[in-house]
């Protein structure tokens, strides 16, 4: 991993820290509730993020190894898995979102430089190299943390996410939020509730990296 690319995983780092901050004080009632995404609730947007996690280690796992190992099994497969999780309780989606995280993490740490460069594809998309899924986990976790409507928005972007040029569909995609940046802002949860104490070493629901 180049200087760039530790420079990005340290941005997943920090945008998966201030998820997962605000996924573990979700209560029921405001997980089942409408996302800013139609159709899905909030606990589909956590489900989302977790399996997209799998879906990149898989594709770094096959950059790795020059084995075939496909990102989702089908598009299907993709959406029975997000409705399948979506009904699980709050922590495990947690629980869930921050180990898929930290597995996403720890393969991309230790991948040869070699195997960045491998090409590999998300169902029918494009065939790209490797490199660029930590550009696609920050931009998937900065807009759909927005997505959750529990008050992160684009206000809250790091700056140095902000101004990263991305390309298409990704630089669209961060338009629309910024075009929707008030309703998104207004989705707070109702009644707010602090994150439980936190104490160094506790994996879960605390930091997930050990630290903060």
């Amino acid at each position: 991993m180049d200087a760039a690319q530790r420079q990005l995983s340290d941005q997943i780092d920090q945008a998966t820290q201030r998820l997962i901050d605000v996924a573990r004080v979700i209560t029921e009632p405001d997980l089942r509730a409408p996302s800013l995404l139609p159709g899905w609730t909030r606990a589909h947007v956590l489900a989302h993020l977790a399996r997209g996690a799998d879906a990149m280690r898989h594709l770094l796992v096959q950059a790795r190894t020059g084995r075939s190992r496909p990102a989702y099994a089908s598009a299907e497969a993709r959406e029975a898995d997000i409705e399948a999780d979506a009904g699980r309780p709050p922590r495990d989606l947690t629980t869930d979102l921050a180990d898929s995280a930290m597995a996403f993490r720890t393969v991309a740490r230790q991948l040869h430089d070699d195997a960045w460069r491998v090409q590999v594809r998300v169902l029918d998309s494009r065939p790209f190299p490797a490199y660029e899924l930590l550009t696609r986990r920050l931009v998937e976790v900065e807009l759909h943390h927005c997505d959750l409507g529990a008050g992160y928005s684009p206000g809250d972007w790091p700056a140095a996410f902000a101004a990263m040029k991305l390309d298409t569909p990704m630089r669209s995609q961060r338009e629309d939020r910024l075009k929707n940046a008030a309703s998104i802002q207004a989705g707070k949860l109702r009644p707010p509730r602090p994150p439980a104490p936190w104490h160094p070493h506790q994996r879960l629901p605390g930091s997930w990296l050990g630290h903060k």
